[in-house]
C-alpha cells in the first residue's frame, strides 16, 4: 500500500505537469494572428518626373501597402493579377520552412500568375523579427512592385534597444521614365546593357533634386529628443547605395531581419535586397535635414549617377521671413561613389548580437565563382550582338549560365516526378582554375548555357565562397539565397586562399543575412545548415545580372518524417 501511494504521487504530478506544458504550448500561440489581405495588381496613372506612366501597382499603390506582424503569426494574401503580364510575388527573407510554394520566384517555386488569375500565398513567420520587404519575382515587374514587411517580436518581448518613440519604412528604389519591361525587353533583345534609371527614390519620389519632384518630397517631422527607428530596405533593381542623414548619427540594430551589436556611424551600405535598421536621436539643431541617397558602384559600367532625398522636419524649426517657407535642408556628406574602402568598413563592424550557431563542422565545402560573361555571336554587331565587342552580355556561377524552365516550375517538376526540366550536376568548383581576379584568359570569358541545380542532404552543414571574377569587370555582386538565414563568415580582397583564409573566419560573433555582397575582385565566405527542404532560388539580386544567368538553385532533399519534408502544394498553385 505504502508502496503504491507514493506511486501514485508521480503520475498525477505528471498529468500536471503535462496539462502545464500542453497550455503552455497553446499560449504560444494564443497571441498569433492570421492576417489576410487581398493585393491587386494592376495598372494605374502614377506620375513622376514631369511625366504619368501606367505602371504596375498593387492596390494601386507605389511603393505596395507595408505588412505588419508580428513572431509567429500566419499570412495569407490572395495576389490577384489583372496586369497584362505575369507576375509572382516573393517575400524576400521568410524562411518558408518546408514551404517553397509560398516562396515566388517564376519559375522556380511556381509558375506565373496568369493575367485574370490569382493565387494566394499563405505563410508562418517562425522565429523571425525586425525589417524585411516583398516584391514581384517575375521579370523586372519589382521596379514597381513592392513593399516592407515588418515583424514585431511576440507580445511581451521587448526590443534588444531602447524602445523607440516611432518607427519609419525607408524604402529605396529606382525610377524609369518609361515602362521597365520594356527597358528589360529591348535589353534581351539586343544582348546589351539594360538603360540605367532616371531618378533614385525615397519611399516612391526621387526628393527635391530631380524636376517635378519638390512638392511630393517625403517629410518625416519630429519632436526634439525623439528617437526613431528607421527600417531601411533597399528595394533599387541595380543599384548598391550609401544612404545618411544630414548631422545625425545612425546606431545599427539590426540587418535583414537579424539583431546585431549596436554600432554608430553617419553612413550606411546597403544593396539591393539588404534591409538594415537604425535608430535615430533628434538632438540636433531644430531645422530641416535631408535624408539622402546616392549609388556605391563597384563596376566600370555606366550608373545612376543621382541623388535621391527625403527630409527629416523637427517641428519647432524656424521659417524663414519668406511667407512663411521653411529654411532650405542641411544636406549630409556621403561618401563618393566608388568609395569601397568606407563600404566595407560599415560592412566589417556587423555583429550577431550573441553568440552565433555556425556550424564548425563542415559536410560541403562548396566555391562559386560569380561574376559577368559574353556570348560569341556567329553575326557579330548584329542587331541582336549589341554588346561589348559585338557580343552578348551574360552572367554566370562557376561558369553555368542559368537557364529559367518554361515548361513547368522547378518545384513543380521535382515534386511530380518530372524529368527533362532540369538536372543536379552543377559544379560545387568551377571547372577551370585560373587568377580570378586577374587577366582572365578569354577563353574562359563565355559560359555554358543550363538548368543544373545542386543537390544537399537534410541537415547537411554547408560552407559557400562566393569568388568574384575579373571578366568584363569586378563588381561587388549581393547575394540572396531564398528559404535561409545564413552567417557571414569571412569576405577578403583578391583570390580566396583556402589554406590561409579560414584562420581568420569569425565563427564566434558574424552577422546572419540572407543577402550579401562579393567585394569587388574578392571574396564572401557563408555558412548555414540545409534545415528547409525544397529547392531554393540562388542569385544575383543586380536584376540586370539574373536574366542573364547569374543563379542556380539549391534542392535540400526531404529528412525523415512529417516535419523534415516538403508539405504538400496548395490546390490553387498555378499551372504552367
Amino acid at each position: 500500500m505504502e508502496f503504491h501511494k507514493v506511486g501514485a504521487k508521480p503520475c498525477s504530478s505528471y498529468l500536471f505537469f503535462a496539462i502545464l506544458l500542453l497550455f503552455a504550448f497553446l499560449a504560444s500561440f494564443a497571441d498569433a494572428a492570421v492576417h489576410f489581405h487581398e493585393f491587386v495588381i494592376e495598372a494605374k496613372p502614377v506620375k513622376r518626373l514631369c511625366r504619368t506612366h501606367s505602371t504596375i501597382t498593387v492596390n494601386g499603390q507605389f511603393p505596395g501597402p507595408t505588412l505588419e506582424v508580428r513572431d509567429g503569426d500566419t499570412l495569407v494574401i490572395k495576389a490577384i493579377n489583372r496586369a497584362r503580364y505575369n507576375v509572382t510575388l516573393h517575400w524576400h527573407g521568410v524562411r518558408q520552412l518546408r514551404n517553397p510554394w509560398a516562396d515566388g520566384p517564376e519559375f522556380v517555386t511556381q509558375c506565373p500568375i496568369r493575367p485574370g488569375q490569382s493565387y494566394t500565398y499563405q505563410f508562418t513567420i517562425q522565429n523571425q523579427q525586425g525589417t524585411l520587404w516583398w516584391h514581384a519575382h517575375s521579370k523586372w515587374l519589382r521596379a514597381t512592385v513592392y513593399g516592407a514587411l515588418i515583424i514585431y517580436p511576440k507580445l511581451g518581448s521587448p526590443y534588444p534597444f531602447p524602445m523607440p518613440k516611432r518607427e519609419i519604412p525607408i524604402l529605396l528604389g529606382e525610377w524609369w521614365d518609361r515602362n521597365p519591361m520594356d527597358v528589360l525587353r529591348l535589353a534581351l533583345s539586343t544582348g546589351a546593357a539594360p538603360n540605367i534609371s532616371d531618378a533614385l527614390t525615397i519611399n516612391g519620389q526621387p526628393g527635391d533634386l530631380y524636376r517635378c519632384s519638390s512638392k511630393e518630397t517625403a517629410i518625416f517631422p519630429v519632436e526634439v529628443g525623439e528617437t526613431i527607428l528607421l527600417r531601411i530596405i533597399n528595394s533599387a533593381m541595380n543599384e548598391e547605395m550609401f544612404f545618411g542623414v544630414a548631422n545625425h548619427k545612425l546606431t545599427v540594430v539590426a540587418v535583414d531581419s537579424a539583431y546585431t551589436k549596436p554600432f554608430a556611424t553617419n553612413v550606411i551600405t546597403i544593396a539591393p535586397g539588404q534591409t538594415t535598421d537604425v535608430l535615430l536621436t533628434a538632438d540636433q539643431t531644430p531645422a530641416h535635414y535631408y535624408m539622402a541617397a546616392h549609388a556605391y558602384n563597384t563596376a566600370n559600367a555606366p550608373f545612376d549617377n543621382t541623388t535621391t532625398t527625403a527630409i527629416l522636419e523637427y517641428k519647432s524649426a524656424p521659417f524663414s521671413a519668406k511667407k512663411g517657407q521653411s529654411l532650405k535642408p542641411i544636406f549630409p556628406q556621403l561618401p563618393g561613389f566608388n568609395d569601397t574602402a568606407t563600404a566595407i568598413a560599415f560592412t566589417a563592424q556587423l555583429r550577431s548580437l550573441s553568440k552565433a550557431k555556425v556550424p564548425l563542422e563542415i559536410d560541403e565545402s562548396l566555391f562559386f565563382t560569380v561574376g559577368l560573361g559574353l556570348i560569341n555571336c556567329t553575326n557579330p554587331n548584329s542587331r541582336r550582338c549589341q554588346g561589348p565587342n559585338g557580343t552578348r552580355f551574360a552572367a554566370s556561377i562557376n561558369n553555368v549560365s542559368f537557364v529559367f524552365p518554361r515548361r513547368n516550375s522547378l518545384m513543380q517538376a521535382y515534386y511530380q516526378g518530372q524529368p527533362g526540366i532540369f538536372t543536379t550536376d552543377f559544379p560545387p568548383f568551377p571547372p577551370v582554375q585560373y587568377d580570378y581576379s586577374g587577366n582572365v584568359p578569354r577563353g574562359l570569358w563565355q559560359p555554358v548555357k543550363a538548368t543544373k541545380l545542386l543537390k544537399l542532404k537534410y541537415r547537411s552543414k554547408v560552407q559557400i565562397v562566393f569568388q568574384d571574377t575579373s571578366i568584363v569587370t569586378v563588381e561587388d555582386h549581393p547575394m540572396h539565397l531564398h528559404g535561409y538565414q545564413f552567417y557571414v563568415v569571412g569576405s577578403g580582397f583578391g583570390n580566396f586562399d583556402p589554406k590561409n583564409d579560414p584562420a581568420k573566419f569569425n565563427l564566434i560573433d558574424p552577422p546572419e543575412r540572407n543577402t550579401i555582397g562579393t567585394p569587388p575582385g574578392g571574396w564572401v565566405a557563408i555558412r548555414f545548415e540545409a534545415d528547409n527542404p525544397g529547392i531554393w532560388l540562388l542569385h544575383c539580386h543586380l536584376d540586370s545580372h539574373l536574366p542573364w544567368g547569374l543563379a542556380t538553385a539549391l534542392l535540400v532533399e526531404n529528412g525523415v518524417g512529417k516535419l523534415q519534408t516538403v508539405q504538400p502544394p496548395p490546390l490553387d498553385l498555378p499551372r504552367c
